[in-house]
């Protein structure tokens, strides 16, 4: 009868652990991703450039805001 109940603590703290832990951690990367974002104006620019569009800042700033709208929505 102990072993039982030694065995049901175990799975239900191991549980507990990982759904406390998923949570946690995906805070953590959305409060990251929200401080660091994956693109910056810099990166944009170059891409752009790459691609052969001469990107003026109106339109660079108009991308950065659709990106950061388009993340604040999720």
């Amino acid at each position: 009868m102990s072993t039982v109940w030694v065995i049901t603590i175990a799975l239900v703290a191991l549980i507990a652990g990982v759904a406390l832990g998923f949570f946690i951690a995906r805070k953590y990367m959305m409060s990251y991703l929200k401080k660091n974002p994956p693109i910056n104006e810099q990166m944009l620019r170059t891409m752009m450039m790459q691609m052969g569009q001469k990107p003026s800042q109106k339109k660079i700033n108009q991308m950065m805001r659709s990106m950061n709208n388009q993340y604040d929505q999720k």
